[in-house]
């Protein structure tokens, strides 16, 4: 049985593109020099008592600076070519950018080293949030990448290093919420991403990735976490991802550059009743998974608590031209799914070991396929329980989340993405106990 996972909604994105062109505003690709003239004392750039827009703000700011953003809606796309900048908002629900339905990403970030934290996204055609070393506007505007042009030229886009989202709010956006594409060395943490017409966080097209995704909650998405091409020193950590389509996806495919993916770890998580009729349809119409790894190589699935999904709990897949192999899914609980584990790739690699499923297909899989130990070999293809997906909802017409933590206090000194994400100990993660919260962050 060939089972699939989702892409990116090309056709939508290319849609989003046309639209957006002609109704984006206040887009400053670059700060210019007499902006500096302007510049009020200190590194603290306020809006909008020094300038009356984001963009404006950002781009007299200097390299290393703090954009303060007071409460307010900001209808506007903001561009951030600075390095080291921080985007701040005072109050992490008052602080809102708007796309009012009209114009391409919310943010959008090429700066080396550069932060956005503490405020809300939405209503934008693409994407909330956006770290890429993709420059190019036209790219940008039809989400980064995909088919809708050929796949990224690396040597002419390199990744942009350095970025960092912290308690970010991002919902109902045409595309992604967090999406980081093209980029390393980063942290997406403690943020919070809804409504999306593909997935609330995305990290793809990488290599390596050297990014961690821990602590946010995920719901009411085409799609929670999704990481195509996505290679090496990727932890996704402790987050809750419940009440999307499809809850986690790990994905190899040729639309992009750097396949096959490799080397992801996906541990402490909470990924529940990813089943919910009141989201976005998904192009390719995925329903009812909780952990799907799509010809991913040698990751590690490990220590998750999954549980509620009516198609599968964790399954291991073969896209065309991609088998899926090395993979270790391991100590995770898993039951209450339509079929709890699924392997259905063909490639002998993969394992399965010390998980608590109830159902498993093909039968017997942990014991025919064993991590550390010798299985019986060649196994039919595996099954996931059948589903209906039913009929999705507009991306915009997702119901608002409620207000977010924020900052305990937002005019501490910025701390700008570099070095990241430091020393990533996947190990402190445990397995969850409580379907109904945020795993707790391991301290240190």
């Amino acid at each position: 049985m060939q089972i699939t996972f989702p892409v990116r909604q090309l056709v939508f994105a290319v849609a989003v593109a046309t639209v957006a062109a002609g109704t984006a505003t206040g887009c400053s690709s670059t700060g210019s020099g007499s902006g500096d003239a302007k510049h009020p004392a200190g590194s603290v750039v306020r809006v909008p008592e020094d300038f009356p827009t984001v963009q404006r703000a950002v781009d007299v700011a200097r390299d290393g600076d703090t954009v303060l953003i007071g409460p307010g809606t900001y209808r506007e796309s903001v561009r951030v070519a600075r390095s080291n900048l921080v985007l701040r908002g005072t109050d992490r629900s008052a602080v809102v950018l708007d796309g009012g339905l009209k114009l391409a990403n919310g943010i959008t970030v090429t700066g080396a080293g550069s932060v956005v934290e503490n405020l809300t996204v939405h209503g934008y055609l693409a994407n909330g949030v956006l770290f890429t070393g993709v420059t190019d506007e036209k790219l940008q505007q039809r989400g980064a990448g995909g088919s809708a042009y050929d796949p990224l030229d690396t040597a002419r886009f390199p990744p942009v290093q350095g970025f960092r989202a912290t308690r970010v709010t991002a919902y109902n956006n045409g595309l992604y919420g967090i999406y980081a594409f093209d980029a390393r060395g980063g942290v997406i943490e403690d943020s919070y991403a809804s409504g999306h017409a593909d997935s609330g966080i995305y990290v793809g097209q990488c290599k390596p990735c050297d990014t961690l995704v821990r602590g946010n909650t995920v719901e009411r998405n085409a799609v929670g976490v999704e990481l195509t091409n996505a290679s090496d020193g990727l932890s996704i950590l402790g987050n809750r991802v419940a009440g999307n389509r499809v809850g986690v996806t790990v994905n190899s495919n040729d639309l992009e550059a750097l396949a096959p993916q490799h080397g992801a770890v996906i541990a402490g998580n909470v990924v529940v009743d990813n089943n919910a009729a009141d989201t976005p349809q998904q192009a390719d119409g995925g329903f009812g998974l909780g952990i799907g790894i799509g010809g991913g190589t040698a990751n590690r699935v490990e220590r998750n608590l999954v549980r509620g999904n009516r198609a599968a709990g964790v399954i291991v897949t073969d896209p065309p031209g991609h088998p899926a192999s090395g993979n270790r899914v391991e100590g995770n609980q898993v039951d209450g799914n339509g079929a709890d584990l699924v392997l259905g790739s063909v490639d002998p690699g993969n394992c399965f070991s010390g998980n608590r499923p109830v159902t498993q297909s093909p039968d017997g899989l942990e014991a025919a396929a064993p991590c550390g130990g010798q299985g019986r070999g060649p196994l039919p293809l595996g099954r996931t329980a059948p589903v209906q997906a039913p009929p999705g909802v507009p991306f915009s017409q997702v119901a608002a989340p409620a207000a977010q933590p924020s900052l305990p206090d937002p005019t501490t000194p910025g701390r700008p993405a570099t070095g990241l994400p430091g020393a990533v100990d996947p190990a402190a993660y445990p397995l969850p106990t409580d379907a109904g919260v945020l795993p707790a962050r391991p301290a240190g």
